[in-house]
């Protein structure tokens, strides 16, 4: 990722707020393309996979989750929902799909910089070198994971992707088997209210993923009052 100029795309149909979001990041060094549309989304991110999307659901052809779930798929990154929809259940199907984070319309500009750099640095994290007793794939369980394409492979060889959002939360369990990670580890620099249910869905999402049963799972087991556990050893190869 380049840290000195990260690229983002705002895809946001009011070219008003688009150039609010714009100049806003742009006064801290983010360079921004715009996509007025969900499709003019999908192409600009097949050309070339920015570091972070920032997506407004009400958009003219195409609902924003729909899109969001879309590009996850074909072309995962980083992603801040922007939308007047404040509602829980956009909110909490905005996580489910991997979304990063979610602010309401109308937004404080400093505020959306906070964010957007709050994401950056979670994802520069994730994305550092990692220590040689790290480095390849890891074996566990008899699963396999690939960082470098964010590949999860099941113990049959069946694969899937995982999203950006993911694959940060799997490499955190990794890193760190057999330890309680707290919440607030897992969710990185934004702060954690007592109301936030995000890093709860991403764990969710990702137990899924992994086929662990949520009301009795072997892997990533819930320490009720102190974090979450990944229950297996690691092997890296």
């Amino acid at each position: 990722m380049n840290t000195a100029e990260p690229r983002l795309l705002v895809v946001e149909d009011d070219p008003d707020v688009a150039r609010l979001i714009c100049r806003s990041l742009g006064e801290f060094g983010f360079a921004c393309d715009v996509a007025a549309s969900g499709r003019a989304a999908l192409d600009a991110v097949r050309t070339r996979t920015p570091e972070l999307t920032i997506v407004d659901l009400g958009l003219p052809d195409m609902d924003g989750l729909a899109l969001i779930a879309e590009m996850q798929r074909l072309h995962p990154c980083a992603v801040l929902i922007l939308t007047g929809r404040a509602g829980v259940a956009d909110r909490v199907l905005g996580l489910e799909l991997g979304a990063d984070d979610y602010l309401i319309k109308p937004f404080e500009p400093r505020e959306l910089v906070a964010r957007v750099r709050s994401i950056l640095r979670r994802y520069q994290k994730t994305a550092a070198p990692t220590p040689a007793s790290q480095e390849g794939c890891a074996h566990f369980a008899g699963w396999r994971y690939d960082p470098a394409s964010h590949t999860l492979t099941d113990p049959q060889g069946g694969s899937t992707r995982l999203s950006t959002a993911e694959a940060q939360l799997l490499m955190l369990f990794l890193a760190h088997p057999n330890r309680i990670l707290s919440r607030e580890r897992l969710v990185g620099d934004r702060p954690v209210e007592s109301y936030d249910r995000s890093i709860d869905v991403r764990i969710s999402r990702l137990r899924r993923k992994l086929r662990d049963d949520p009301h009795d799972p072997r892997l990533i087991k819930t320490v009720y009052g102190a974090g979450y556990l990944f229950a297996a050893p690691v092997r890296w190869e």
